[in-house]
């Protein structure tokens, strides 16, 4: 049995055991750790919402982000590693998977707009989001919390509760409230530096001891079951199938890789090879070549970039349930 399964069973016993606690000992406990959170404004069934068995920060966001350019990322980066790439008023930048599975945020600025980029490494869920919400500027971190295996970020400002998946507040006092999303790509990062030479990246940051490079899931993307319990079951396709999601539609990506180009109204869809897996072997340049997605859509100013995702189909059903997915 290999080590992420052993946690797998071991940190599923223990989420198991949490959810047959009352939504009321849950409260009082969280109370006694976020005494900022108002949790009697809630969007959500707070009972859905679990520890993941680690506490707030645990998993440490990025707030003084060092970037540097690609030519030293060269030195760095395999040409087929992930990166999520965004750009906003002109200006582009490359954040590498190989972080952000050790960090999961980065509260970052582009382009004079302050952004928060995002990874569930439970969901495979990569969005960037404006950190605006009317006159505020939010800083994100980890609660330690899932819901439906989704990372649950909080604001350091009001200690409210967010959802990665979805953007939506879901405890405290901007509960109801969604984060813009700004539309990013997961692409190679060999692909990258050749689309947008002048760009820059967000570098290994210097104050951490993590091992960079290594998937501290390995074997998670061909498991038979998501991390945690208390997801909503998905029929017709494996939990973890990759599924490609723009808003409440989605597309299998094996459905992509055998068409390899699928248009849909304004959507274009495209899929190539060349992206390793982050989730796949402990040593992500030894993983497996799963292939990104390109989707944009057509306006009179020829093809924008769309805001979407590339998930596991539990959490396009978990969060999407009547949503359609296209196999």
């Amino acid at each position: 049995m290999s080590r992420f399964r052993l946690r797998v069973l071991v940190l599923g016993a223990f989420a198991l055991m949490l959810s047959f606690v009352s939504a009321s000992a849950d409260i009082d406990t969280w109370e006694k750790h976020w005494p900022q959170t108002d949790f009697s404004r809630h969007s959500v069934d707070l009972s859905e919402i679990i520890s993941g068995g680690i506490g707030r920060d645990v998993i440490p966001a990025i707030d003084e982000p060092t970037i540097g350019g690609l030519d030293k990322a060269r030195q760095v980066h395999d040409p087929r590693e992930p990166v999520i790439t965004v750009t906003v008023n002109g200006e582009t930048r490359a954040y590498p998977k190989t972080v952000l599975i050790w960090h999961e945020i980065v509260n970052d600025t582009l382009g004079d707009v302050p952004i928060a980029v995002t990874f569930c490494p439970l969901c495979n869920t990569s969005i960037v989001f404006d950190r605006r919400v009317g006159d505020a500027v939010l800083d994100f971190g980890t609660t330690g919390n899932l819901r439906f295996s989704d990372l649950v970020m909080y604001d350091r400002q009001t200690e409210s509760w967010w959802q990665q998946f979805t953007g939506q507040g879901i405890v405290g006092a901007y509960s109801g409230e969604y984060l813009t999303i700004i539309p990013s790509r997961v692409e190679p990062f060999g692909a990258f530096a050749e689309r947008v030479p002048d760009a820059d990246i967000l570098e290994r940051p210097p104050l951490f001891a993590r091992n960079y490079g290594v998937n501290p899931y390995a074997g998670y993307d061909t498991a038979d079951a998501p991390f945690m319990p208390g997801v909503p079951a998905v029929e017709g396709i494996a939990p973890l199938a990759y599924v490609v999601a723009v808003g409440d539609q989605a597309w299998s990506l094996d459905l992509l890789r055998k068409e390899q180009k699928i248009e849909t109204g304004d959507l274009v869809i495209t899929w190539e090879s060349g992206l390793l897996s982050v989730l796949d072997l402990a040593y992500i340049k030894e993983s497996r070549d799963i292939g990104y997605v390109t989707v944009q859509r057509r306006t009179v100013e020829g093809l924008q970039d769309a805001a979407h995702d590339m998930t596991f189909a539990f959490a396009f059903n978990a969060f999407h349930p009547d949503g359609t997915l296209h196999q």
